[in-house]
């Protein structure tokens, strides 16, 4: 066989020429790490933000009603039995029962003060979104005076509110005036709802992580997410009661699923875990630090709806800075 001696040309035809490069495929994936979901926030958005069903409300209603009603009939039949046979033993069990309704009183009363509060809070947010959108400056130095009467009681805020009349009196710009409120007033507020989200967190990553049990994240996340927007509404003055977190909790939870807070995009994950992090550690605690990230942003959602006055003069907080600083040593670094 002759070989021959120099270069060699190979023509293409033009079908080969238009074959695709092997330059232009898409990079493999890789089976073994799935990315990371959040399973237990979104689940728990989900449920919270499902709108009420008339028909069951009135059902759950009509049923605790009738409850009520046949428990009193029944007890006060004993209770008038038993003093028949006995009257010392019948008027300590009626001193008792009355003790009882007193208490259940004062519960309901406290419920109907915090909704109160919460109502209140929700005017002050009202007038300051009104005085800031028409620059009035006669409503915004209202609003600031009423503002600091509602923490008149607040110790820790004495220091804020000395000499605020004077420098509410002398602004004459609406913005500047409910500015003057959310640094003397509400920014240390807002360190303190910071870290309760650091708190709860914290909790929710460290628990989906490490306990394998099935549906302890969902549970972990709710009672955490309940006590969080509990705590921001009594640091921010709404001092909820059960009923009135619950009230918060579904308020977030709708505003988060309406918006698509509770969305797992690449931005929360590039942000919160780096870019290499969810390579070098498992399914498991990726889940925990995306559903971390995303019990943050309930937390910002909470500080705002229990913030007297909306995030303007004082930056609104960061998640991404939250998390980091909630998980800073918890899963190494990325």
């Amino acid at each position: 066989m002759n070989i021959p001696k120099g270069p060699i040309l190979i023509e293409i035809d033009e079908a080969t020429a238009a074959a695709p490069s092997p330059a232009d495929a898409p990079p493999v994936p890789d089976a073994t790490i799935a990315p990371p979901d959040a399973a237990a926030m979104q689940r728990l958005a989900q449920l919270g933000a499902q709108p009420p069903n008339r028909l069951a409300r009135w059902f759950w209603g009509l049923l605790g009603a009738l409850l009520v009603t046949f428990a009193s009939l029944a007890m006060w039949s004993f209770v008038a039995a038993l003093m028949a046979r006995n009257p010392l033993i019948g008027a300590g069990l009626g001193a008792l029962l009355a003790a009882f309704g007193v208490v259940c009183a004062a519960i309901i009363l406290r419920e109907l003060a915090a909704f109160s509060r919460l109502s209140r809070i929700d005017t002050f947010q009202h007038r300051a979104v009104a005085a800031l959108t028409e620059a009035d400056l006669g409503a915004a130095r209202t609003l600031a005076r009423d503002v600091s009467a509602f923490y008149a009681g607040r110790e820790e805020l004495r220091w804020g509110r000395d000499g605020l009349a004077d420098q509410i009196t002398a602004s004459f710009d609406a913005d500047a005036t409910l500015g003057l409120i959310e640094r003397q007033l509400l920014a240390p507020l807002d360190d303190q709802a910071r870290r309760q989200v650091e708190i709860a967190a914290r909790q929710v990553a460290t628990v989906t992580a490490i306990v394998p049990l099935a549906l302890a994240d969902i549970v972990t996340a709710a009672t955490a997410n309940l006590r969080m927007i509990r705590r921001i509404a009594e640091i921010y003055g709404g001092r909820s009661g059960t009923l009135g977190t619950w009230r918060l909790m579904r308020a977030v939870l709708t505003h988060l699923v309406a918006t698509g807070a509770v969305a797992v995009g690449d931005d929360l994950i590039s942000s919160v875990a780096g870019g290499s992090l969810i390579s070098k550690v498992s399914r498991r605690f990726g889940e925990g630090i995306v559903n971390g990230a995303l019990t943050a942003r309930v937390g910002v959602a909470a500080m705002e709806v229990c913030r007297p006055l909306p995030f303007r003069a004082v930056r609104r907080p960061s998640v991404s800075g939250m998390v980091k600083r909630a998980l800073t040593g918890l899963f190494g670094q990325g």
